[in-house]
């Protein structure tokens, strides 16, 4: 009988110890994602890579580069870029998975760069994932597109 009770107990008390599922909040993620892109407008690169995580890859035009690459080579290219246009961004589409999140956005860019003219929509697909308490970008991948299509 005590065999029977202490069996019981157990059975009752597992699902109490079973984890909740953690609800994330949209401001956390939208927060890291205009951090990254806020430290890029202003070309502050330490802020940019600061929420980056350490094996990030990056796509963009059919190519892959890591963190390292990201930071040494398309970095500075992007600071120098959008610190001569703004865009105009869309609304932001975020999904959650557990302690993952994937952003969706779009931006028009339309104006000049390097004293030529630029008109065109990127697309931009952020995945992040939250380890402790922070959340890092895992991948960034931008696509683009002119504007007149």
């Amino acid at each position: 009988m005590r065999l029977y009770i202490a069996l019981t107990a157990l059975v009752l008390a597992v699902p109490a110890c079973a984890s909740k599922p953690v609800a994330h909040s949209d401001a956390e993620v939208t927060a890291v994602f205009e951090s990254f892109y806020g430290a890029v407008k202003r070309g502050d690169p330490a802020a940019a890579m600061s929420v980056i995580a350490p094996d990030a890859m990056f796509v963009e035009s059919g190519t892959l580069e890591t963190r390292a690459e990201y930071e040494k080579n398309h970095l500075p290219l992007d600071m120098d870029f959008e610190r001569q246009i703004t865009g105009k961004r869309g609304p932001l589409r975020i999904t959650f998975a557990g302690d993952s999140a994937w952003v969706i956005a779009t931006t028009e860019y339309d104006g000049k760069v390097d004293g030529g003219p630029v008109a065109f929509a990127s697309s931009q697909l952020m995945v992040l994932t939250k380890d402790a308490d922070a959340w890092k970008i895992r991948s960034i991948h931008w696509s683009s597109r002119p504007l007149d299509q």
